[in-house]
């Protein structure tokens, strides 16, 4: 076999997007470096461009493109991104007209007509790695022949007038067959939280969710079914990534990562034979954690914990698909402050059916439950979840300008209130919780209130900005 010269990039121009300037967020592209480990252990030769963390533009990433010669060019986007990568595309175009550019990533796998009409050749839909493999494969021997590019699963593509969506790509059900990210392809010391540069290895143990809830596109792009990697194979990574990358602060990107009960305790078993110290965060539902396996996480390493509570109501929690109860958070929130382990508490305002009393009540459950931090977000019809067909069904997006899509925006009006009233719920809600005296001087004394004001200092700026201006109601 030729080895296959692939590009993989993030699309230039996203660090000037609202969703990166607020969340001062630099993180790695974990998908693409896995599709690259995949590439490289076949023999291909692959460079992956991280334009934002680099601080690559658009006309030095049509250089860099021009400067490699790639065989094909593989981004990536998610929604409030997908624009960029539209002006990238168009931007290679220019240079050369043949090349052949695929993408992946949430966005195009649910609006792949879309993608295909902004200059995608062929779009990877879910878990990127195999299919991504079988097409350059293909590209490899026949170039883009539609015949035989319709027996790779996982594919959409044009062929003539005709839009080709191949069979569904069944989900790895062993992870451990894969090789670990390629990071040795990103620049691991340019990622940063807070626009700190404090250097971390983001980990992947699991993939899928089972729950389905409305507003995710998690369940709809990894699977419902959850298959875990083993203990061993991810605490080799870590121990891996340590010694390469001189950190032990990690930070796992699954979004449940106390599913797995079995898979938690072998993992803390194998951090504690190996002795190895690392700082870690996970996300948690309230209803896969208890109190030993949260005192067990804290005494192996564990710093913060992520709940998605989601809601103070729980008729909201049941309409969204969430499966949890009110006083189910209530006992988890108190066992975590008695286990004094940080915790987060992330909360969404401005589901359809919600009044602007709903939206309050589910401020006041959030400041009842008091976690170390709390996130608000608005509600955001992302394509591909059931709340993306309910809102263009009852025809509530009045927004439909995807790089808005930041849940920091409200796009979208409910039955019983406006797209404004929304956004305005949003600031107030950020204001109501974090300007509480109490809560000040707790973060005060704990020498974290400069880290809160960073998190959420652009969040308020147009709550105070209209109210300095005389623009208030």
């Amino acid at each position: 076999m030729v080895s296959v010269k692939v590009l993989l990039a993030v699309p230039p121009g996203i660090d000037k997007l609202e969703l990166y300037k607020v969340l001062g967020l630099k993180a790695p592209p974990l998908g693409l470096a896995w599709i690259a480990a995949v590439l490289e252990r076949a023999g291909h030769k692959v460079r992956i461009i991280d334009s934002p963390t680099e601080g690559i533009d658009l006309r030095t990433f049509v250089n860099e493109v021009k400067s490699w010669q790639p065989d094909v060019v593989g981004l990536t986007a998610i929604t409030p991104t997908v624009y960029k990568a539209y002006e990238a595309v168009k931007a290679i175009r220019e240079y050369d007209s043949d090349i052949p550019i695929i993408m992946g990533g949430p966005h195009a796998t649910f609006m792949y007509e879309e993608a295909l009409n902004n200059g995608i050749d062929v779009v990877v839909r879910g878990e990127g790695e195999y299919s991504t493999l079988e097409f350059v494969s293909i590209l490899d021997k026949y170039g883009l022949d539609a015949k035989r590019l319709r027996t790779v699963s996982g594919l959409v593509f044009r062929d003539g007038s005709q839009i080709v969506r191949t069979s569904d790509r069944p989900p790895i059900r062993n992870l451990d067959e894969l090789p670990p990210p390629a990071r040795h392809l990103l620049p691991m010391d340019k990622y940063t939280i807070f626009g700190k540069p404090i250097r971390i290895v983001h980990v992947m143990a699991s993939r899928g969710c089972p729950y389905g809830c409305s507003f995710c596109s998690t369940s709809y792009f990894w699977g419902r079914m959850v298959r875990y990697r083993s203990a061993k194979a991810v605490v080799d990574e870590i121990e891996d990534s340590m010694q390469k990358y001189k950190t032990n602060i990690i930070v796992f990107t699954d979004d449940e990562f106390t599913l797995g009960k079995r898979f938690v305790y072998e993992f803390l078993r194998e951090i504690e034979e190996r002795k190895l110290d690392i700082n870690f965060s996970c996300g948690s539902r309230v209803d896969t954690i208890d109190r030993e396996m949260m005192n067990a996480l804290k005494s192996h390493g564990c710093t913060a914990l992520y709940f998605g509570v989601e809601s103070g109501s729980q008729e909201t929690i049941n309409r969204i698909g969430k499966r949890i109860t009110l006083e189910r958070t209530i006992k988890v929130f108190q066992w975590a402050k008695e286990t004094s382990i940080d915790h987060v508490g992330s909360f969404v305002i401005g589901f359809p059916w919600e009044s602007i009393d709903d939206m309050k009540n589910t401020v006041k459950f959030a400041m009842k439950l008091n976690p170390s931090y709390a996130q608000f977000t608005v509600a955001t019809p992302y394509p591909g979840t059931p709340l993306y067909q309910q809102a263009v069904n009852d025809n509530l997006i009045e927004d439909f300008n995807w790089e808005h899509y930041t849940t920091l925006r409200a796009v979208m009006r409910g039955y019983k209130f406006t797209k404004e009233q929304a956004q305005k719920m949003l600031q107030w809600a950020y204001v109501k919780y974090y300007s509480r005296l109490g809560f000040l001087i707790h973060e005060l004394v704990h020498g974290r209130l400069g880290t809160v004001i960073t998190a959420i200092k652009n969040s308020l700026v147009p709550w105070f900005t209209e109210r300095l201006l005389g623009r208030s109601e």
